[in-house]
């Protein structure tokens, strides 16, 4: 026969076995949104593709990346993004450069009814995230007019503070450093009027 103080113990483990097992957060899920507005009236007569997205590996995951102290991050498993990060920017671009431009012919890649007057890529070169503080995003961009028309380069640091320490906060500040973004690109495009 087991001793008694082997039984209760082996009682003991039982129960917060199961309660270890049943405290695993759910995970969350955050989407980039398209947050600029219109500055006029006026209807764009023009088609743009936002043609490419390439943004820096230490991010390109579902997971949030944050940066808590200098040279250090951390993956949180249980903060996501809904869709893949290069994705997600493009299609918040394509949605801000909608509006800013008053056309609602601007897709992203690929979209075979879309016949593009301007393509336009970026390259993201750091896409930071730091709680409580700032989300930051610093991309070089291009703007190439379909055809044989010249390319316009441009850089944008977008940096805007996030109130309060949750990822809501930061997903919502990446959408408005996206929407800084979209408006410097949206200046180097050409519409018709």
């Amino acid at each position: 026969m087991m001793p008694r103080s082997v039984r209760r113990f082996r009682v003991a483990l039982v129960p917060a076995f199961l309660a270890g097992c049943g405290t695993t957060a759910p995970a969350q899920f955050y989407s980039l949104d398209s947050t600029a507005t219109a500055s006029g009236p006026a209807s764009a007569h023009c088609a743009v593709m936002v043609a490419e997205v390439v943004i820096p590996e230490a991010v390109d995951r579902p997971e949030f990346v944050v940066q808590t102290a200098p040279n250090r991050v951390d993956v949180d498993e249980f903060n996501r993004w809904s869709a893949p990060l290069a994705n997600a920017i493009a299609n918040a671009v394509a949605g801000n450069l909608a509006v800013l431009l008053g056309s609602p012919n601007v897709g992203v890649t690929p979209l075979a009814n879309l016949d593009p007057d301007y393509r336009v890529s970026i390259n993201v070169q750091r896409f930071e995230s730091v709680r409580g503080e700032a989300a930051l995003i610093d991309a070089l961009w291009t703007v190439q007019k379909t055809g044989d028309g010249p390319a316009r380069p441009g850089r944008t640091l977008a940096r805007e503070a996030v109130q309060g320490q949750g990822f809501d906060a930061l997903a919502a500040g990446h959408s408005r450093a996206l929407a800084t973004l979209s408006s410097d690109i949206a200046a180097a495009i050409q519409c018709r009027r």
